[in-house]
C-alpha cells in the first residue's frame, strides 16, 4: 500500500501515513478552507488501510491548532483507528502539545471520552 504523505501548509498539517510501519503522524496547523479535499483521501487511506493492518498501528498527533471542521475529521480518524483496537489489533495514540495548553488537553480528553482505545496527553 503506497504511503501518504503531504507537505505542511499555512493552513494544512503534514500528513504522513505508512503502512508497512504502521505509522501514522498528523502535524502542523489543521486550518483548510476545505477540509474534504484534505480529509477525504485521509478516510480514504484509513479504509484501505483497514483491510490489511500494520500488527502494530502507532499514531500521533501534533498539531498547533484546529478549526471545528477539522476536529470532526480527527474524530473520524480517531474512530477508524478504534476499529482496529477494538478488533484486537495493536494501535495507540499519542496526542502531543505544549505544557500549559489547556485547550489542546481538553481536546485530547474530549476524543478520549469518545473512543476506547486510550489516548497518551503528552505536554512538551
Amino acid at each position: 500500500m503506497q504511503p501518504l504523505v503531504k507537505e505542511a501548509t499555512n493552513k494544512t498539517p503534514y500528513l504522513n501515513f505508512n503502512a508497512n510501519e504502521g505509522y501514522i503522524q498528523i502535524r502542523g496547523r489543521s486550518i483548510p478552507e476545505n477540509a474534504h479535499l484534505l480529509y477525504d483521501p485521509i478516510m480514504e487511506w484509513l479504509d484501505k488501510y483497514a483491510s490489511n493492518p500494520s500488527p502494530e498501528t502507532k499514531v500521533e498527533i501534533k498539531l498547533d491548532y484546529f478549526n471545528t471542521i477539522s476536529s470532526i475529521f480527527l474524530l473520524n480518524v480517531f474512530k477508524k483507528i478504534n476499529e482496529l483496537y477494538i478488533h484486537n489489533n495493536k494501535a495507540s495514540i499519542a496526542w502531543y502539545c505544549d505544557k500549559g495548553d489547556e485547550d489542546m488537553i481538553e481536546a485530547g480528553e474530549d476524543y478520549q471520552s469518545v473512543v476506547e482505545i486510550p489516548i497518551n496527553i503528552i505536554e512538551v
